[in-house]
């Protein structure tokens, strides 16, 4: 595990594709540990169990569901949470605790539906002791070169419900953006919450013009 903010974890890396690499992450929070997505390095829960354990296990869709969600559970018997259109998959793994459906807050953690990427995909943005961390998972990550992109995958992800979700997360004004996947140098960027909605109109618009593209082009 590696620390990258006071009250949050990095664990080592996983490439789950050819040029993406992901990384799950512990919030410290006083009420309780949070971990974010998932890792199947089973070397890291006793680095967890070093930091307080899991009290919360939060997916941000069904791609993180794997057979680590059960030796989450069985030793810090954390309470998995994931939308309710995706818990089915997840529980065959481990009991799902909490399958939620609409947006709300506790303990400091908004849970913010974020259909688009898949129908489940979810985002969370946590008050941390750095400013707003806002864990994206695969809705929107950071290309090699720099630039911000929509997860958005042809015949797997819903366009329309990804437009919707980028410009609400486009009002969120972020300090910290954590994605699952990222194809660069790391996950973990730290924004001009000014800026924020600006980047996402653009990551909106660029799908946009891809999407017309796509539609309009003589082999489509």
């Amino acid at each position: 595990m590696r620390q990258i903010q006071p009250d949050l974890w990095e664990t080592e890396p996983e490439f789950p594709a050819p040029g993406l690499s992901t990384h799950a992450y512990l919030w410290t929070p006083p009420s309780g540990n949070v971990l974010f997505y998932n890792t199947t390095h089973a070397h890291e829960l006793d680095h967890i169990a070093d930091l307080g354990g899991v009290a919360h296990h939060y997916l941000s869709h069904q791609d993180e569901i794997a057979p680590s969600l059960g030796d989450v559970r069985e030793r810090f018997g954390a309470q998995l949470h994931i939308h309710a259109s995706e818990a089915h998959l997840a529980s065959e793994q481990a009991p799902v605790g909490d399958a939620f459906a609409e947006r709300h807050t506790v303990d400091g953690l908004e849970v913010i539906p974020a259909p688009g990427h898949t129908p489940g995909s979810s985002c969370y943005l946590a008050a941390g002791t750095s400013g707003k961390y806002l864990f994206t998972g695969d809705t929107v990550y950071r290309s090699a070169s720099g630039r911000w992109l929509a997860g958005y995958i042809a015949g797997y992800s819903d366009a329309d419900s990804l437009l919707t979700t980028l410009s609400l997360l486009g009002t969120l004004a972020p300090d910290i953006v954590v994605s699952s996947a990222f194809a660069g140098d790391s996950g973990v960027t730290a924004v001009d919450s000014t800026d924020w909605e600006d980047i996402m109109a653009d990551v909106r618009d660029r799908l946009q013009r891809h999407l017309h593209q796509a539609r309009t082009s003589p082999n489509s």
